[in-house]
């Protein structure tokens, strides 16, 4: 199946899904078919009777909806470009209000996630799973240093670390709602990480987060599009969104008494500003369809992907220089455990250690790997506080390490002899065994410092099982 689907994976391992995963041969056919056979107006040319694509993008939307269990009744889909979009849309409704926001989010959270805090009147960063925990529960509440504010309040994190693939607790929305020490807080779930592998369940929407934001690019490949999904009965936030596009209005003026009258039919039509991107939401329902064939849905996806994620793991750690230290020093989170897909997705995050335990610079592995057509992610990896966590760096040494000259995923990523930085493996649906093979072989060969007489061969570390999945 993969050399018919992925032909442009010839000599070539590729280890960045989580970054993006790639398009299979056959959603390219099946989205060419449709588009050659279908006629895509712009919806909003004779809303009185819905065209074709108008349609298509809901019958789209609903698909959506049925991919995470979640009942049309309580939720709504509105399309973006990405999550990063989704997030920037929920950050509009709650940056709109008069007293504005308070922003909490996760140590683990995205750069597009930390970036809210610039509208917010006033945020924290939770420090730790307890600390999130303390407030969630109400025994921190204070932990800004003042007064108790009568400002809604927005509490995000992700699903998934895109840094070191911890999953951190579906409950925590519930949680938050549950607790009488927040009476006006929502929930942002960033789930761009965990879906890319992963099912998620919004069956109960008592339980579930306000807001989910989601990229299908990390799903299936293509189209390059995201989506939020919000519980509707958190979708009041938008009212105070002060921007308007083409599409979501009624009725606007402009000369004389200038006002405007917003859609209120649904969330999506009130927020989708200007022409839904109709041949993306096409290839969009095109990828659903074929990604269920080739992989039999997400539940499958992720039993594969996390079989395979806890053989690289050990695969890493037991790769060991002629003196016994080990070649890899790994990132994953204490309360994880690869296997268990409840607590760790199918991320490996490792630094690389010299016989004499000094590091060796993330970006030197990579550009070593990628010469070998090895293709991985190293840098910082667009999450400041899981890397300053993880390396043990303060504010202090990242500004002074950026004054020196430091920037994200170039030679210069050691200060004080310590990576600014990490190597980030990432497995997709499409990952084999031979993938694995091929990293651990390379370090093997390239990294680890052998002494002559004792040095086995590359061989015995090749375990030649291709997958848990069966292959068409």
């Amino acid at each position: 199946m993969r050399n018919s689907e992925y032909p442009m994976l010839k000599g070539i391992t590729y280890l960045d899904h989580g970054g993006t995963t790639l398009t299979p041969r056959s959603l390219l056919n099946s989205f060419c078919h449709e588009m050659q056979a279908v006629l895509l107006a712009n919806p909003h040319s004779d809303a009185s009777n819905p065209s074709a694509s108008a349609i298509m993008v809901e019958e789209t939307r609903h698909q959506v909806l049925r991919m995470l269990n979640a009942d049309p009744a309580y939720f709504d889909i509105v399309f973006t470009a990405n999550a990063t979009a989704a997030i920037k849309l929920v950050t509009e409704g709650f940056s709109g209000s008069e007293d504005g926001f308070d922003y909490y989010y996760h140590r683990n959270s995205h750069t597009s996630l930390v970036g809210v805090r610039e509208l917010a009147a006033r945020s924290h960063c939770l420090a730790s799973n307890e600390e999130a925990e303390d407030w969630l529960a109400g025994r921190a509440s204070n932990v800004l240093g003042e007064p108790v504010s009568r400002r809604s309040i927005l509490f995000a994190y992700p699903a998934q670390s895109n840094m070191n693939g911890e999953r951190l607790p579906l409950s925590w929305p519930g949680m938050l709602r549950d607790s009488p020490r927040h009476p006006n807080a929502y929930s942002l779930l960033d789930a761009a990480a965990l879906v890319s592998t992963s099912p998620l369940d919004l069956s109960n929407y008592v339980l579930a987060p306000d807001f989910v934001a989601m990229s299908f690019y990390k799903i299936f490949g293509f189209p390059d599009l995201g989506a939020l999904v919000i519980r509707k009965a958190a979708g009041h936030v938008f009212d105070h969104r002060k921007y308007f596009g083409g599409g979501t209005t009624d009725m606007v003026t402009c000369i004389g008494d200038a006002w405007v009258a917003r859609k209120h039919s649904s969330l999506h039509a009130r927020l989708e500003d200007g022409t839904t991107a109709i041949r993306s939401i096409l290839a969009l329902k095109c990828a659903i369809v074929t990604h269920r064939e080739l992989f039999g849905g997400l539940g499958k996806v992720s039993e594969h992907t996390s079989w395979l994620a806890k053989r690289l793991y050990t695969r890493l750690i037991s790769l060991k220089h002629y003196n016994g230290a080990p070649v890899c020093h790994l990132y994953n989170h204490p309360d994880s455990t690869y296997g268990d897909p409840t607590t760790q997705g199918a991320t490996v995050a490792f630094n690389v250690c010299g016989s004499d335990g000094t590091w060796v610079g993330p970006w030197k592995v990579g550009t070593m790997l990628r010469a070998r057509k090895i293709y991985l992610r190293t840098g910082t990896l667009c999450n400041p506080g899981g890397i300053a966590c993880a390396l043990g760096v303060d504010a202090e040494l990242l500004r002074r390490a950026f004054n020196e000259g430091f920037r994200c995923n170039t030679e210069a990523d050691m200060i004080e002899g310590m990576p600014i930085g990490i190597i980030r493996v990432t497995l997709g649906a499409m990952s084999t065994m031979e993938d694995v093979d091929v990293l651990i072989n390379a370090l093997y060969q390239n990294v680890t410092e052998h002494n002559d007489a004792l040095k086995p061969s590359a061989n015995d570390y090749n375990n030649k099982v291709d997958s848990v999945m069966t292959s068409n």
